[in-house]
């Protein structure tokens, strides 16, 4: 006989939380849609059948107790888990994929592909968020495209392309460089979150010594708008690059390319497998990222 599970009270739990993770009963009455005075009695009736007080109520606000203080951590996980655990099973019914992205990796290399995975799969849904390089991987996404050394505790990782250094600029610019040195009378466009990249490249180049000096920008994606409109010289990192390339928005005045030390990655839970939308993406993005890593790259004349 299977035993019975004795489960505390549910509205005085969801009451709890609520009101421990928004800092008040006002709060948590207006994300839980009912008054108030229904949170306090809900909060008060569990804590009387719990035996132990949640809350010190104070004139100027609630002060978690010890024990609510352990409950709310406790609950907020649970109450997470069973959100994403519902997300998962809807995703099963109706085939859907979440990606978090950089925001521009999403603009200048996803986004442009996508038609080609809605051409296959148009019953899909493919939803694009993005956080910035640094963000944590979001437990609500299906996947990630994330740049690193392929090590996401928690997480299964899968390769896509190497994400190589080499820099571009305007058409008329590159006539003006004819060696590396030639940098040096040059405006570098940098980005703030990738200090590294020119130090990196320059060194490769045989001109360390020569600090890069320019505009910063907050995102790849800003830098490189910036090297197409004749700003100056970006750093270029495929794949971000690869379309500008290929309709000669931006060419390569030198043929000299470095890797970034870190390659793009596929991440995601390994229980997404059984996902028929993520199983779709997986083997699409596979496929089209074997395409990009062969995308060939000439250097400009010069």
């Amino acid at each position: 006989m299977v035993p019975m599970r004795r489960l505390p009270f549910l509205n005085g739990i969801k009451a709890f939380e609520a009101s421990a993770r928004t800092g008040s009963f006002a709060r948590a009455a207006d994300e839980l849609n009912v008054t108030p005075a229904a949170i306090s009695r809900m909060v008060r009736l569990l804590e009387e059948r719990m035996g132990l007080a949640l809350f010190q109520r104070k004139p100027n606000g609630l002060a978690l107790t010890p024990a609510g203080r352990a409950y709310q951590t406790g609950l907020t996980q649970i109450f997470d888990a069973l959100a994403n655990l519902t997300a998962r099973v809807t995703a099963l019914a109706s085939p859907s994929v979440t990606v978090g992205v950089g925001p521009t990796f999403a603009i200048r290399w996803l986004i442009p592909r996508l038609a080609s995975f809605y051409a296959r799969h148009p019953d899909i849904d493919v939803r694009i968020t993005t956080g910035g390089a640094a963000a944590p991987f979001a437990e609500d996404w299906t996947c990630g495209i994330r740049l690193g050394n392929g090590t996401w505790p928690g997480f299964a990782t899968e390769p896509l392309f190497a994400a190589d250094l080499i820099p571009v600029c305007a058409p008329a610019l590159a006539t003006q460089l004819k060696n590396p040195a030639d940098l040096g009378k040059a405006v570098l466009l940098r980005v703030a979150h990738a200090p590294d990249d020119w130090r990196r490249w320059l060194k490769a180049a045989g001109v360390a010594r020569m600090p890069p000096k320019g505009p910063q920008f907050e995102f790849y994606g800003q830098a490189l708008q910036a090297a197409v409109d004749g700003v100056g010289i970006a750093m270029g990192i495929r794949p971000y690059i690869d379309d500008d390339l290929a309709a000669g928005r931006l060419v390569t005045p030198f043929s000299l390319t470095v890797p970034k030390g870190e390659r793009w990655y596929l991440v995601y839970n390994q229980a997404r497998l059984e996902e028929a939308g993520f199983t779709a993406f997986r083997a699409w993005i596979t496929k089209v990222a074997e395409t990009a890593a062969s995308f060939p790259q000439p250097p400009a004349d010069g």
